[in-house]
């Protein structure tokens, strides 16, 4: 199954799947062509975005400042963009991601 990525004039777009309140916080893999993760946050005042934006940072190498939730800030399907990240370059470091975690 494939991930939806939808190129934008920053960088990329992909539809994410959000599971507050996990154990730990985890990329599953596609679901539905969207990107799922599970976070340790609670859906409480945005800290599940953070949450989500902190661990996506992290995992993908990069800065805060380029990730952002561009629709979907109060449900758990968000669209998400990195900025500054080709599709390739994406797909790739979330195939590595993806086999780490199983």
């Amino acid at each position: 199954m494939t991930i939806q990525i939808k190129p934008s004039k920053e960088g990329i777009q992909f539809a994410a799947a959000i599971q507050p309140r996990a154990s730990q916080n985890k990329i599953l893999g596609i679901h539905n062509h969207c990107l799922k993760i599970k976070l340790t946050s609670p859906p409480v005042e945005g800290a599940a975005n953070q949450a989500c934006i902190k661990f996506l940072a992290k995992a993908f190498g990069l800065s805060p400042s380029r990730i952002s939730i561009v629709r979907g800030e109060t449900s758990r399907n968000k669209t998400i963009q990195f900025e500054a990240m080709d599709e390739q370059t994406f797909l790739k470091k979330l195939a590595s991601l993806i086999s780490d975690a199983v």
